[in-house]
Protein backbone atom coordinates (compact mmCIF):
# COMPACT_ATOMS: atom_id res chain seq x y z
CA UNK A 1 0.00 0.00 0.00
CA UNK A 2 1.26 3.28 -1.03
CA UNK A 3 0.75 5.79 1.44
CA UNK A 4 -0.01 9.73 0.88
CA UNK A 5 -0.37 11.84 3.77
CA UNK A 6 -3.71 9.61 5.70
CA UNK A 7 -4.71 8.42 2.57
CA UNK A 8 -3.67 4.41 1.94
CA UNK A 9 -3.98 3.22 -1.62
CA UNK A 10 -3.67 -0.29 -2.36
CA UNK A 11 -2.35 -1.30 -5.85
CA UNK A 12 -3.89 -3.55 -7.77
CA UNK A 13 -2.86 -5.78 -11.03
CA UNK A 14 -6.60 -6.79 -11.47
CA UNK A 15 -7.15 -4.42 -13.95
CA UNK A 16 -4.06 -5.59 -16.14
CA UNK A 17 -5.53 -9.20 -15.32
CA UNK A 18 -9.05 -8.47 -16.64
CA UNK A 19 -7.18 -6.80 -20.11
CA UNK A 20 -5.34 -9.79 -20.54
CA UNK A 21 -8.04 -11.73 -20.21
CA UNK A 22 -11.21 -10.71 -21.77
CA UNK A 23 -11.71 -12.85 -24.40
CA UNK A 24 -13.92 -16.38 -24.34
CA UNK A 25 -13.49 -19.11 -26.38
CA UNK A 26 -16.75 -20.14 -28.05
CA UNK A 27 -17.48 -23.86 -29.14
CA UNK A 28 -20.79 -24.36 -31.10
CA UNK A 29 -22.90 -27.36 -31.10
CA UNK A 30 -23.89 -29.41 -34.58
CA UNK A 31 -25.02 -32.53 -36.10
CA UNK A 32 -21.99 -34.41 -37.40
CA UNK A 33 -19.52 -34.61 -34.12
CA UNK A 34 -19.62 -36.83 -31.26
CA UNK A 35 -19.53 -36.45 -27.76
CA UNK A 36 -16.21 -37.95 -27.44
CA UNK A 37 -14.78 -36.19 -30.42
CA UNK A 38 -15.64 -33.07 -28.56
CA UNK A 39 -14.42 -34.42 -25.05
CA UNK A 40 -11.05 -35.50 -26.60
CA UNK A 41 -10.86 -31.61 -28.33
CA UNK A 42 -11.62 -30.12 -25.06
CA UNK A 43 -9.22 -32.16 -23.00
CA UNK A 44 -6.36 -31.55 -26.17
CA UNK A 45 -6.68 -28.53 -26.83
CA UNK A 46 -7.81 -26.85 -24.08
CA UNK A 47 -6.24 -28.37 -21.16
CA UNK A 48 -10.03 -29.88 -20.01
CA UNK A 49 -10.03 -32.32 -17.32
CA UNK A 50 -12.59 -35.09 -18.15
CA UNK A 51 -15.29 -34.34 -16.00
CA UNK A 52 -14.83 -30.62 -17.06
CA UNK A 53 -15.12 -31.77 -21.13
CA UNK A 54 -17.85 -34.19 -20.37
CA UNK A 55 -19.65 -30.71 -19.20
CA UNK A 56 -18.88 -28.41 -21.59
CA UNK A 57 -19.95 -30.86 -23.86
CA UNK A 58 -23.33 -31.14 -22.64
CA UNK A 59 -23.78 -27.75 -22.23
CA UNK A 60 -22.57 -27.16 -25.72
CA UNK A 61 -25.48 -29.40 -27.03
CA UNK A 62 -27.80 -28.41 -24.74
CA UNK A 63 -27.46 -24.45 -25.23
CA UNK A 64 -26.12 -24.67 -28.95
CA UNK A 65 -22.99 -23.07 -27.84
CA UNK A 66 -20.34 -22.37 -24.50
CA UNK A 67 -17.62 -20.32 -23.56
CA UNK A 68 -15.36 -23.24 -22.90
CA UNK A 69 -12.00 -20.53 -21.97
CA UNK A 70 -11.47 -17.78 -20.93
CA UNK A 71 -8.07 -15.48 -21.40
CA UNK A 72 -6.13 -13.47 -24.04
CA UNK A 73 -6.94 -13.57 -28.01
CA UNK A 74 -4.21 -14.43 -29.05
CA UNK A 75 -3.54 -17.61 -27.00
CA UNK A 76 -7.92 -18.32 -27.90
CA UNK A 77 -7.19 -17.50 -31.30
CA UNK A 78 -5.01 -20.67 -31.44
CA UNK A 79 -6.67 -22.87 -29.85
CA UNK A 80 -9.82 -21.89 -31.96
CA UNK A 81 -7.87 -22.61 -35.36
CA UNK A 82 -6.85 -25.92 -33.80
CA UNK A 83 -10.57 -26.70 -32.82
CA UNK A 84 -11.81 -25.78 -36.17
CA UNK A 85 -8.88 -27.73 -37.84
CA UNK A 86 -11.05 -30.57 -36.43
CA UNK A 87 -14.01 -29.89 -37.72
CA UNK A 88 -15.61 -28.38 -34.61
CA UNK A 89 -16.99 -24.56 -34.94
CA UNK A 90 -15.04 -22.62 -32.41
CA UNK A 91 -14.81 -18.50 -32.32
CA UNK A 92 -13.13 -15.96 -30.43
CA UNK A 93 -15.25 -13.40 -28.56
CA UNK A 94 -14.21 -10.07 -26.48
CA UNK A 95 -16.12 -9.54 -23.53
CA UNK A 96 -17.57 -5.85 -23.09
Amino acid sequence: MKSMGNTKFKESEDVITELEHNCVLIMWNDDYNTFDWVINTLIEICGHHEEQAEQCALIIHSCGKYAVKHGDFDTLKIMAESINERGINATVETLA
